[in-house]
């Protein structure tokens, strides 16, 4: 089960071959993601010669091959962890049960607006990300875009795979339609927000790929406990290969961090204009950055208080985070949790069926998980000498989804009026003046071991390569 067949059209474990209908659609299915790469993946570096990491086993130890391969030459496949033949169902409604092994028909629509909703996700990021590519900052940073963007493709494989393998014609049209849908487009946008977002720079960059690849982590956690035992393999896997992305964002954030702070010591200066002159990110840019990325994040959990969620959960189709670590009886039916409203004009916390409120507890979770990456960043600060610390804003600041949508909060907590919001925004929120500034330090950095002036080299390099590697050959 752990290896990979790569004598196969489409490379995979779930012995493709020995259904000829599944794997004909999905052949069929295959030219259409290799035009959409074409047209929407990394702009101008089809060509390129990468040195990519490719899945060759399922098993956490010694899973990847590297090697140099040109993107649209990249071996996508489908990748199941093994099958536990004697797994239960451990939560909600029918706890104790077998897992199912094919989708129960009472679950059969919710089962797959969650696989479509998940799958959606992963084309719209290498959308979002097409264009940096142009603005590498070193040979390594653009080959860890190239190994995300390749690994959300497989993502999306991933999740194409189940909609055609389990849910017959509906399914295989919905893969189609992951393929029609396009980051920010006005008339056939992706399903949430945070995906129709612009992308614009590196710094931008690394925060997404810190707090929206970790809520990656958190739904593909869930997810990986569901009572669906392919979704559950399927997502398993997947969170193998997101670590990586996590992993890009938050050293990503760190060497910007570093760089800063290397000039504010040697110029003895905080000063945000001095600092920009001198061609690197002042810190309270940062600082906005964090704000935007985290708010529009914690959005995609979705409502605070949602009947979906129990339902998912109640059904057995969705999970906790780490569901199996949890001591309660995991069926939740007598539990509370705590959730946010306002009232009187200040944010006070109410009480509500936990069932109810599971996005909210998933969200909690990712809050803790990000503000110990955070932490690390501020130690980065800390042995430089400098002061400034960043902050986690407050989780009502800036929200757009559920019952704090609209509601004026301040990064500490504080509730606004519309008036003092508006004049304060632009010192919680990248201006344009900010954006434009950042913009005005991208520029590609092609020769090996060289990186821009406003970002620290990493400490080591990929696979154990020194920093100098030609990571990406240009032809």
């Amino acid at each position: 089960m752990s290896g990979i067949n790569y004598s196969e059209k489409i490379p995979n474990n779930v012995n493709l071959s020995g259904d000829r209908t599944l794997q004909r659609a999905l052949e069929h299915w295959q030219p259409n993601y290799l035009q959409w790469w074409q047209e929407m993946g990394p702009e101008g570096a089809q060509s390129f010669d990468v040195y990519l990491r490719t899945a060759v086993s399922v098993q956490p130890d010694g899973w990847a091959h590297f090697d140099y391969v040109k993107m649209p030459e990249y071996r996508w496949g489908i990748f199941l962890a093994p099958q536990d033949g004697q797994r239960k169902i451990h939560f909600g409604e029918q706890l104790g049960r077998d897992a199912w092994q094919e989708a129960p028909g009472e679950h059969r629509a919710n089962l797959r607006r969650i696989i479509v909703t998940q799958g959606d996700t992963e084309p719209a990021s290498v959308e979002q990300q097409r264009h940096l590519g142009l603005t590498a900052p070193s040979l390594y940073d653009l080959r860890n875009l190239f190994q995300v963007n390749v690994e959300e493709g497989r993502h999306l494989w991933a999740m194409v795979y189940l909609l055609h393998r389990y849910f017959g014609r509906d399914g295989r049209e919905e893969a189609d339609a992951l393929l029609q849908r396009n980051s920010g487009d006005q008339d056939s946008p992706r399903i949430l927000g945070a995906f129709n977002e612009k992308t614009p720079d590196w710094l931008a960059f690394y925060m997404f790929t810190y707090f929206t690849d970790r809520d990656g982590k958190f739904q593909l956690s869930a997810l990986s406990e569901s009572g669906f035992d392919p979704l559950a393999r399927t997502t398993k896997f997947m969170l193998t290969e997101e670590a990586h992305h996590m992993f890009v964002g938050e050293s990503g954030v760190s060497r910007v961090l570093q760089r800063t702070c290397q000039v504010m010591n040697e110029l003895k200066t905080e000063d945000p204009a001095v600092l920009r002159a001198a061609g690197v990110i002042d810190l309270p840019t940062i600082q906005r950055y964090l704000n935007f990325h985290y708010s529009v994040t914690i959005d995609l959990f979705g409502a605070d208080q949602s009947s979906n969620a129990a339902i998912f959960y109640s059904s057995g189709l969705k999970g906790r985070y780490e569901e199996g670590k949890r001591s309660d009886d995991h069926q939740l039916k007598n539990d509370t949790y705590r959730v946010l409203e306002v009232a009187d004009g200040k944010l006070r916390e109410i009480e509500v069926p936990m069932l109810n409120a599971l996005n909210e507890v998933l969200r909690d979770d990712f809050i803790r998980d990000s503000m110990a990456g955070v932490g690390r960043w501020n130690r980065v600060m800390e042995k430089s000498g400098v002061a400034f610390r960043l902050q986690v804003p407050h989780k009502a600041f800036n929200r757009k989804i559920g019952a704090l949508a609209g509601i004026r909060v301040a990064p500490d907590g504080t509730v606004l009026s519309e008036d003092q919001w508006r004049a304060n925004q632009d010192s919680w929120l990248p201006t344009e003046g900010d954006r434009a500034f950042v913009a005005s330090l991208m520029g590609r950095v092609a020769e090996p071991g060289k990186f821009a002036n406003w970002i620290a080299p990493p400490p080591i390099g990929i696979n154990r390569q020194p920093i100098d590697f030609e990571y990406v050959r240009f032809n």
